[in-house]
C-alpha cells in the first residue's frame, strides 16, 4: 500500500531490537555469558588436545581437525568415525555431556530474550523505532477517528499511540507505547525526538484532562521543539494557555461544533457540505499545496480559475508568513513562498503540486461580516 514500507518496517524492527538488546544488557551480569563461552571453549579446546594426543598425529593440523570435530559434536553434528578408540569414545560423551549442556544454557538464555521481546512489545512496552511518523498522545473517540483517517492511502506516515493502557486501543493499526505522555522516558519511546508531528488528545473533557495536555505540549517542545504540536482542547478559557505551551495549532472541537449547529440552524444543509469537505467525501478533501513560481503575481481570481482549470480544485484560503487569508480580496497577489489551501478529489488531481510541509496556521473564517481575517 506504500512504497518503501517493507524497508521501513525492517529499519523499524531493527531499531527496536537494538533498543531491547539494550535494555536486557543494563540488566543481566555479563560476566555470566562470557564465563559460559569460556567455558565452552576450554571444553572443546581440552577435548580436541585429548583426541590428538590419544588418536592422532601431534601436529596443528591434527589439532585443528579436532577443534572442528568438537565444536560440530557440540553443536550436535560432529563426525562419528573421528574417534576410534575407546578412551576417544569416553571423551566424545564427556564433550557432549558437558558441551551440549553450556550450549544449551546459552540457547536457552537467547530463548529468553526472544520471549521477553515479543510480551514486551504486547504490553506497549518497548520502543517504536520509526522515523517522520506520527505520535499521539492520549486516547478518545477523536483519537479513534483521527487512527482511521491516518491509514488511509492519502498518508504514508507510520502512527504510534502513547497511552496509559493495558492493551493497544488502536490494535493493529498503530504501534503502541503504554506509559505517560508527560513522561520524557516514555515519549522518547514513542520517538518524539524523530517523528513528524504530534498530536494530543485530551483522555476526558475535564479542565483536569486540558491541564496534562499542556504538561504534555511541555515535554515535547523541552525534548523535540522541532516537532509540529496539535492539541484538542476541552475549554476555550485555555487557549491561551496552550499559546504560552508554543503548540502549534489548537482545535477547540465544542467551539467549532457550536458554531457549525448555530450556522446549519439558519443555512439549513452547511453542516452536510462541511462534514463532506472535511471528512472527505466525493470530490472533496482538504490540502495544502505549494504554489510554483509560475504563480508569482497573480491575482486570487486567476489562482482559482487555474485550480479549477488544471486540477479540478477550489481555492478556500492563501497561507503566507505565518497567517491565513480566507476569502482575500480580488487585488490579492500572490508572493513567493505563498501556499493555497484546497479543496480537491485526491493528489492525484493535484499533480504536479506538491503538498506544503510547513506547519500550517490556523485558519479563521468570519461568517457575520463576510470579511478575510488572518491570526497568527
Amino acid at each position: 500500500m506504500r512504497a518503501g514500507f517493507g524497508k521501513l518496517f525492517h529499519s523499524a524492527f531493527l531499531r527496536r531490537v537494538v533498543w531491547h538488546v539494550r535494555r536486557v544488557t543494563k540488566q543481566v551480569d555479563r560476566r555470566f555469558f562470557l564465563a559460559l563461552l569460556a567455558g565452552l571453549a576450554v571444553v572443546v579446546s581440552a577435548a580436541a588436545a585429548a583426541i590428538t594426543l590419544l588418536e592422532k598425529d601431534l601436529t596443528p593440523a591434527a589439532f585443528g581437525e579436532s577443534f572442528y570435530w568438537g565444536i560440530t559434536t557440540v553443536l550436535g553434528q560432529g563426525d562419528a568415525s573421528h574417534v576410534t578408540t575407546p578412551l576417544g569414545w569416553v571423551v566424545s560423551w564427556l564433550l557432549a555431556l558437558f558441551g551440549i549442556g553450556i550450549l544449551a544454557t546459552i540457547t536457552g538464555a537467547l530463548v529468553g530474550f526472544v520471549i521477553d521481546f515479543l510480551l514486551k512489545e504486547g504490553q506497549g512496552m518497548g520502543a517504536a523505532g520509526h522515523k517522520g511518523h506520527i505520535v499521539v498522545c492520549g486516547w478518545n473517540s477523536t483519537a479513534r477517528d483521527l487512527i482511521n483517517e491516518l491509514r488511509s492511502d492519502e498518508y504514508d506516515a507510520e502512527v504510534v499511540v502513547v497511552h496509559e493502557a493495558d492493551r493497544n486501543p488502536a490494535g493493529d493499526d498503530a504501534y503502541f507505547v503504554r506509559g505517560d505522555t508527560t513522561n520524557a522516558d516514555d515519549l522518547k519511546r514513542a520517538g518524539i525526538e524523530e517523528a513528524a508531528a504530534a498530536i494530543i488528545c485530551p483522555t476526558d473533557g475535564s479542565n483536569e484532562a486540558d491541564m496534562r495536555s499542556i504538561l504534555t505540549v511541555l515535554a515535547i517542545e523541552n525534548l523535540a521543539p522541532q516537532v509540529r504540536t496539535v492539541v484538542e482542547v476541552n475549554n476555550p478559557k485555555h487557549v491561551e494557555h496552550f499559546r504560552r505551551a508554543d503548540v502549534d495549532e489548537v482545535l477547540v472541537s465544542s467551539r467549532l461544533a457550536a458554531h457549525l449547529l448555530a450556522r446549519t440552524a439558519m443555512y439549513p444543509g452547511l453542516s452536510a457540505v462541511v462534514a463532506d469537505m472535511v471528512a472527505g467525501g466525493d470530490g472533496s478533501e482538504l490540502y495544502r499545496v505549494e504554489l510554483p513560481d509560475s504563480y508569482l503575481g497573480v491575482s486570487i481570481d486567476e489562482l482559482a480559475a487555474r485550480m479549477r482549470r488544471d486540477h479540478q480544485a477550489t481555492v478556500l484560503a492563501v497561507s503566507r508568513n505565518g497567517s491565513s487569508f480566507v476569502n482575500p480580496p480580488s487585488d490579492f497577489r500572490l508572493e513567493p513562498g505563498d501556499d493555497a489551501v484546497v479543496v480537491a478529489e485526491s493528489l492525484g488531481t493535484l499533480s504536479p503540486l506538491k503538498t506544503a510541509k510547513r506547519a500550517p496556521t490556523e485558519i479563521v473564517v468570519d461568517l457575520d461580516d463576510r470579511q478575510p481575517s488572518r491570526r497568527t
